[in-house]
C-alpha cells in the first residue's frame, strides 16, 4: 500500500532527528514541554539523577544536556561528553557546571535567567514581611501555651513604611524586589558593582557600597549570583556591620552567606533575624548548624525562617523554565545564536 502524507510526514521528522538531548536530574515528571521545542531536532530523554556519579557514562552520546541544580557537570564528566554541544542550566546560577572546561571543549553553556522573576521577588519580600511582623516567631512561642496572647508575644515589631531595604545585586530579580518594596512605602538602596548605568535612576534607588547599605538597612535581602567574588560574601564581618534590629534574606545562593556566621549572630542578637531560602547544602543536612538552630523548640524562639528552595516555584514558573530551557537547546542544535551564553570567555570552536 502507498503511504499516506501522514505516514511521509513521521517518517520525514522520524529521519530528521539526529541528537540526543538528556534531563540529567530533576522532577520533571515527563519531558512532554521540552520535546515540543525540539521537534524534529532531538529525542528527549530524562535520566532523573540524583548524583553526579549516576550520569557516569550516560552522556557520551549526548548532544545536549539540559540541567537543573541536583547535580553537577565537573572535568571528568566533561571529558566524557565526546558529542556534547551544549549543556543548557534551567536556573540562573551555573555554579554546578564548570564552563571554563566546558568552553574549552567547544560546549556552550547558557542560563535561563528570566524565569521565576515574579516568584523570586514575591518571596524574597514575604520572608522579609514574615520576619518584621514575627509571624513565625510568635505562631512558635504560643502554640502551646497560648499566652502572652498580646503584643508582649512579637514585640519590638517597628513600622515598614519608612524602613531601609536593601539590596545587594540589582538584576532582574533585585530589580522586582526593589520596585515591590517601595511600593510598601520602604525607602531602597542597593549594592551592586556590575549594575548597569543608570538602573539605579530608572528605578529610583540610590547605589552605595556594601558596608554602607549594611550599616543603612532594615532589611538586607541578597539577589547575587555565587561566584568567587561573591562566596561568603556576608561574613561575620559583614554581619558586624549590620544594625541589630536589622533581618537578613537570602534567595540568591546558600554560599554567599556564611552559614556558622549567621548562626553566631543570630544567637547573640546582634541581628534581629533572617529568612533563608538557599542552603550551603542541599537537600538540607542535619550537620549543618543553621539546620539544627531552626529545629530547635527553644524559648524564646528565633526569628528564623527556612524554606527548602521553593522561592522560585510556581505553577507557571516550571512551565517557562522547561519550555524556554528547551528552545535554548533548540536554537543551539539548529546552529542558530543562543540568547542567554555564558561561557563566552573559554569557549573554543569544536574541533
Amino acid at each position: 500500500m502507498p503511504e499516506t502524507d501522514i505516514a511521509v510526514s513521521r517518517r520525514i521528522c522520524h529521519a530528521r532527528i539526529v541528537h540526543r538531548v538528556v534531563i540529567a536530574d530533576g522532577w520533571v515528571p515527563s519531558t512532554e514541554l521540552e520535546a515540543g521545542q525540539l521537534t524534529g531536532i532531538a529525542t528527549v530523554e530524562r535520566l532523573g539523577a540524583k548524583s553526579s556519579g549516576e550520569l557516569r557514562g550516560r552522556l557520551t552520546d549526548a548532544a545536549g544536556v539540559i540541567l537543573y541544580h541536583e547535580v553537577a557537570i565537573d572535568a571528568s564528566l566533561i571529558a566524557e561528553m565526546t558529542r556534547c554541544r551544549a549543556i543548557v542550566r534551567c536556573g540562573a546560577g551555573v555554579d554546578n557546571v564548570d564552563t571554563q572546561t566546558a568552553g574549552e571543549r567547544g560546549i556552550v553553556v547558557c542560563n535561563i535567567p528570566d524565569y521565576g522573576i515574579d516568584e523570586v521577588a514575591d518571596h524574597a519580600l514575604g520572608l522579609a514581611l514574615a520576619c518584621n511582623r514575627g509571624l513565625m516567631l510568635v505562631e512558635r512561642g504560643i502554640r502551646r501555651s497560648l499566652t502572652p496572647w498580646d503584643m508582649r508575644a512579637v514585640e519590638p515589631v517597628f513600622r515598614l513604611s519608612g524602613a531601609t531595604f536593601g539590596i545587594v545585586g540589582l538584576g532582574n530579580i533585585g530589580s522586582a524586589v526593589a520596585r515591590r518594596a517601595q511600593g510598601l512605602g520602604l525607602r531602597v538602596v542597593a549594592h551592586d558593582p556590575f549594575a548597569p548605568v543608570g538602573r539605579d535612576k530608572v528605578l529610583g534607588v540610590s547605589l552605595l557600597p556594601l558596608n554602607r547599605l549594611l550599616e543603612q538597612s532594615d532589611f538586607v535581602s541578597l539577589h547575587t549570583p555565587l561566584t568567587g567574588e561573591t562566596r561568603r560574601l556576608i561574613d561575620a564581618e559583614a554581619l558586624g556591620h549590620m544594625k541589630k534590629t536589622a533581618i537578613l534574606i537570602n534567595t540568591s545562593r546558600g554560599p554567599v552567606v556564611d552559614a556558622d556566621a549567621l548562626v553566631a549572630a543570630l544567637l547573640s542578637r546582634s541581628i534581629a533575624g533572617a529568612g533563608i531560602d538557599v542552603l550551603d547544602q542541599e537537600p538540607a543536612s542535619e550537620d549543618s548548624k543553621l539546620v539544627r538552630l531552626w529545629q530547635e523548640d527553644r524559648q524564646p524562639p528565633l526569628n528564623l525562617i527556612l524554606t527548602p528552595h521553593t522561592a522560585w516555584y510556581s505553577v507557571e514558573a516550571i512551565d517557562e523554565l522547561r519550555s524556554k530551557s528547551g528552545a535554548e537547546m533548540a536554537r543551539i542544535l539548529r546552529g542558530e545564536r543562543p540568547l542567554n551564553v555564558v561561557n563566552y570567555p573559554y569557549l573554543k570552536p569544536r574541533g
